[in-house]
């Protein structure tokens, strides 16, 4: 077929579809959303990207709307309160974040909402040396045993966070029940989400972490210095 004929076939429809008002705001709303998924792809972080995704819904709901275009509709209307739940948990999870840091409170109170409960028997076995680490844990109550230490967790410390981030990410010691206890864990693959959907949670959790550790050196030196006990 030529372009004259081409012309001559579609352009009456082409023209009566641009004469009316609504097909305009259709076309505008869908080139709207189709420019907010091309600026989606540059953007790297995970807020700003479902508030994108937002608005291209909203553009193709509109289009959908008055075009009309059923499947567009449907399909936009479905993925709009999905995307809207996502940005709003992850505003809350932001928030939840500064006002801990600015309190100076300890990242395992905030992080509680993410974490599973389970409760321990005397005599159960936690985690063994060389298992491996897929799990933070928190102690809610009770009393836990680092068996090869010989040292007590008590209730409101976290354990287990070392081999968490350690590269072999393997057990160093065996943690077993005292007395009944109730136990917080977050899983890695929770861990991952919430540490890549949020920069300033990954933030906060590498300053939390990067300061116990200090404390934990911290502790070891003035065991060093103080010198053997006769």
């Amino acid at each position: 077929m030529s372009w004259d004929a081409f012309l001559a076939r579609h352009g009456a429809g082409l023209q009566a579809l641009l004469a009316d008002p609504q097909q305009w705001l259709a076309l505008a709303a869908a080139l709207i959303a189709a420019a907010l998924i091309l600026v989606s792809a540059f953007v790297k972080t995970i807020i700003p990207l479902r508030w994108l995704a937002v608005g291209s819904n909203l553009g193709f709901i509109v289009y959908g709307l008055v075009h009309p275009a059923p499947l567009v509709l449907l399909l936009h209307l479905a993925l709009l309160p999905i995307n809207l739940w996502r940005v709003l948990e992850m505003q809350r999870l932001t928030r939840r974040v500064s006002r801990a840091s600015s309190r100076g409170a300890d990242f395992k109170v905030w992080l509680q909402p993410y974490m599973k409960r389970r409760r321990l028997r005397p005599g159960t076995v936690l985690f063994k040396q060389g298992d491996r680490a897929d799990r933070l844990y928190v102690l809610a109550e009770g009393r836990l045993e680092l068996v090869e230490g010989g040292r007590t967790i008590e209730a409101g410390q976290m354990f287990g966070e070392i081999a968490f981030f350690a590269p072999d990410q393997r057990r160093t010691a065996t943690v077993r029940c005292l007395e009944p206890s109730t136990v917080l864990s977050i899983d890695e693959t929770t861990f991952r989400q919430l540490f890549f959907q949020d920069p300033a949670f990954g933030f906060e959790i590498v300053r939390l972490i990067a300061a116990r550790l200090s404390d934990d050196v911290r502790a070891l030196q003035g065991r060093l210095q103080s010198g053997p006990t006769l």
